[in-house]
């Protein structure tokens, strides 16, 4: 069983729904701190020249606090109609819009319920289908940090293949992996390009401007466009 765990994160580029896509298993990893400045409630999407940084408020976010422990602010109705006027003439935006519409008018106060309630909408949208898990409602031990926990969790899932973005490598150590039979892996994107109204290519901004600019077809294909080493 091929399993991957992640943080939550606000509207990810597509690498995090290729990795969602890769494994049959995907955790949701509420329960390690949140990380301030990070990406967790922010990430960029499409402006006029360049890119914008959009940031979902919080209230009360601390590293000291868990992420489930952390609580959505306002501002999501400013948030949504700044994607509105970002993406308005794009060419899916009637059908992707309603979508992040109900992410963005979701009262849920909690931001790891909101943000999972986000990834699973999206992947939803994008024809992905992996069964979900939360960590927080595991049974490891809960004062585990970093390879060891993230074992804890793959042996407590039955995971035969453990698969994480490229970004980690220097997190994980393959022979802890291998002494507990469990094959580790990283995916690394493929390049990707699509058209934006005809300007430069803007590379490496939110899930939201993929699919205001590709059909379900092409973000499928999209999604295929990775290798694991």
């Amino acid at each position: 069983m091929k399993l991957a765990v992640m943080q939550p994160y606000l509207f990810p580029y597509l690498g995090y729904f290729q990795l969602i896509h890769a494994v049959d298993t995907f955790v949701v990893y509420d329960d390690v701190n949140y990380i301030k400045g990070g990406w967790i409630n922010r990430n960029y999407i499409l402006a006029r020249e360049g890119r914008q940084r959009v940031t979902l408020p919080l209230q009360g976010a601390s590293p000291n606090k868990l992420i489930n422990q952390v609580a959505v602010g306002g501002g999501r109705r400013e948030l949504l109609e700044t994607i509105r006027q970002r993406y308005g003439k794009a060419p899916e935006f009637a059908a992707a819009y309603p979508l992040i519409e109900d992410i963005l008018n979701r009262q849920d106060r909690n931001l790891a319920s909101f943000l999972g309630y986000q990834l699973r909408q999206i992947c939803a949208y994008l024809g992905i289908v992996a069964r979900w898990q939360v960590s927080s409602a595991l049974k490891k031990q809960q004062d585990l940090r970093g390879q060891e926990k993230v074992l804890a969790i793959c042996e407590e899932l039955g995971a035969t293949h453990y698969i994480n973005a490229t970004g980690g490598k220097a997190l994980y150590d393959k022979n802890a992996f291998t002494d507990r039979g469990i094959r580790l892996s990283f995916i690394e994107s493929m390049k990707v390009t699509y058209p934006q109204f005809g300007n430069e290519f803007v590379p490496n901004l939110s899930i939201v401007d993929v699919i205001m600019f590709n059909n379900k077809v092409r973000c499928t294909r999209l999604l295929e466009e990775y290798e694991l080493v």
